[in-house]
């Protein structure tokens, strides 16, 4: 009999600690902060010891640290949509055929598609409050200026306070411009070859060679005319009609002010944590920083030893620390995991008019934002939940920030959706260490809608191969990125096409310097042949769907534009001051 008393004892105690380990594990809050062109290299915590990031630096003394965490894109509208979504941007039709691979107007008519589900929309139906601060850059109306059908409203987030689209030079006076080169170069030709028709039939009229009605001109000409004051309008007032900052639906600043908004945005999130601490919520924090146009408050500028690019990075560290303290002063440090990524690597092209650096550091990774070289889609990946998570740890494993639903998603008790593929993994045995090897087999890279680059990781070796179909052509040819074109592309005569494909093994050669070849690699063409199988694999697996950065989707609709005045007024307004905000009104 007690030997039975005992055996009951010792089931009732395991039952117990099991109940607390579950308990321990099971919907906690959840906060995930994300940089936006944040290099590798610029954290204190992958090597730099020159920036001071101390705060972000304590998640990885606390947490796990990621050392080869992908993005699913070098860009950001693409890699958003999948790191919300945890799947492929190309499954949701987020990645372009086109030159253009993000969303650049607020009154585009693309979006993240209503019939793709969010980790958001998850955690919101399993009674979590929700809010995304920040960038979105996922689209904002379909049809009309107030149907919102692209908005975070729609995605699962209860609470938005931030900018629809994201943050361009064009947005800060005397930054330059993102647009003007490309324009310039786009309407030459075509403003040429015009001009020289429109003489052309006006000679051959005058000399009875061939005649042309006046009306066909005057229509002709007229169509011209209009049509050059509405790009002169638009990019004269690009600033007003796509730099705003928005709460929910209401627009509450046109143009955005950068005087102290990074203090904002962390106010906003501090209020959104303290509004919940007696319930489990879901806060993405998508900071503006180091996107250019770069700023920097008072308080921090002019104090880094890399210029406004180093000021941003420090000041955003702040941030992060006020953060991390405020879950300390709820108490909520212990209940709360934490999150810091990148969307894609440093943008290396970005130099100021006045010559100044204004791109990140990629540490030893070659290329960068644009391009699925290794510095292109290597981020900072940092997950710190104190006494669930390992402490100082180091994940060498190939893990993508689309890992990142599947976990909360299962983390929220939640169910993950059975009617489509979710291409993430579930981090958390890896991140406690119940499991060394990574599920990702494969990852595959996509340059747009184009398959650029596929990486492998065998289950029997501590390689990492990576074989590349093609490659950007870097200008200058010596260079590290595309800095004639600001960005790499994708297709066309702005790639190599490697017929071999190239083969590298990036556990011995992380920084891609020397292609393997059949002389150097026995097996050269027995892991091209497993890698075209999975490419074969993964292509069945897609299915059609709408192209949301097609041409039509990109273009400015002005119907769809939003406006807090309206378009005669400059849609100016200032509610951040003081003064209530008013709902938003159509162009």
């Amino acid at each position: 009999r007690k030997k039975m008393e005992l055996l009951l004892i010792l089931i009732i105690c395991q039952c117990a600690i099991n109940s607390v380990e579950t308990h321990s594990v099971s919907k906690p809050n959840v906060i995930l902060l994300m940089a936006d062109d944040l290099g590798i290299g610029d954290l204190g915590c992958y090597g730099n010891r020159t920036l001071r990031t101390p705060n972000i630096d304590r998640l990885a003394e606390e947490g796990v640290t990621l050392t080869q965490h992908i993005a699913a894109s070098p860009l950001c509208t693409p890699s958003r949509a999948a790191f919300l979504t945890g799947r492929y941007p190309i499954r949701s039709g987020m990645a372009a055929f086109s030159r253009v691979g993000v969303f650049l107007f607020s009154a585009s008519s693309g979006g993240l598609p209503s019939e793709e589900i969010t980790f958001s929309k998850l955690l919101k139906q399993k009674g979590y409050a929700t809010a995304l601060i920040g960038k979105w850059h996922l689209g904002m109306n379909c049809e009309s200026s107030n149907d919102f059908c692209h908005h975070p409203h729609s995605h699962g987030f209860d609470y938005f306070y931030g900018l629809p689209v994201t943050n361009f030079r064009d947005c800060k006076p005397g930054q330059g411009s993102v647009f003007l080169k490309g324009v310039q170069k786009a309407l030459v030709i075509p403003v040429q070859i015009t001009g020289i028709a429109l003489v052309s039939l006006a000679i051959v009229q005058y000399i009875g060679l061939l005649k042309v009605p006046f009306q066909a001109l005057g229509y002709c000409l007229l169509t011209i005319t209009i049509s050059l004051v509405v790009l002169i309008f638009f990019f004269y007032h690009f600033r007003h009609l796509n730099c705003f900052l928005m709460r929910d639906h209401q627009i509450i600043q046109q143009p955005l002010s950068y005087e102290n908004l990074t203090q904002r945005l962390t106010k906003e999130a501090m209020q959104f944590i303290g509004r919940n601490t007696d319930t489990p919520f879901l806060l993405v924090l998508s900071y503006l920083h180091v996107h250019t146009a770069l700023y920097a408050s008072e308080n921090f500028k002019g104090k880094s030893k890399h210029g406004l690019y180093g000021d941003a990075v420090e000041e955003m560290d702040w941030s992060v620390g006020q953060i991390l303290d405020g879950l300390e002063k709820h108490n909520l440090s212990d209940k709360t995991l934490v999150y810091f990524t990148s969307d894609q690597g440093a943008h290396v092209e970005e130099i100021s008019s006045a010559g100044e650096v204004h791109g990140g550091y990629n540490g030893i990774y070659k290329g960068g934002k644009s391009t699925n070289w290794e510095g292109g889609i290597r981020v900072p990946g940092l997950l710190r939940w104190p006494g669930v998570v390992q402490a100082g740890a180091y994940i060498d494993e190939p893990t993508s920030n689309m890992d990142i639903f599947p976990t909360i998603v299962k983390l929220a008790d939640a169910q993950l959706p059975s009617d489509r593929i979710i291409d993430g993994h579930d981090l958390l045995p890896l991140l406690q260490g119940k499991v060394t090897r990574s599920k990702h087999e494969f990852l595959f890279h996509y340059c747009n809608a184009y398959l650029n680059a596929v990486r492998w990781h065998p289950g029997n070796s501590e390689s990492v191969w990576k074989v590349f179909f093609f490659t950007p052509n870097f200008s200058p040819e010596d260079s590290n990125g595309c800095y004639d074109s600001h960005v790499c592309f994708c297709h066309g005569g702005f790639i190599t096409q490697h017929d071999p494909p190239l083969l590298f093994d990036l556990s011995r050669d992380p920084e891609e310097k020397v292609p393997l070849t059949p002389e150097t690699e026995s097996r050269f063409y027995e892991i091209l042949g497993v890698v075209h199988q999975a490419v074969d694999n993964h292509t069945r697996s897609l299915r059609a769907v709408p192209n949301q950065l097609s041409w039509d989707n990109l273009l400015w609709k002005p119907w769809l534009q939003l406006c807090c005045s309206s378009v005669f007024q400059s849609c100016y307004c200032d509610y951040e001051s003081g003064g209530s905000p008013l709902e938003v009104q159509s162009g």
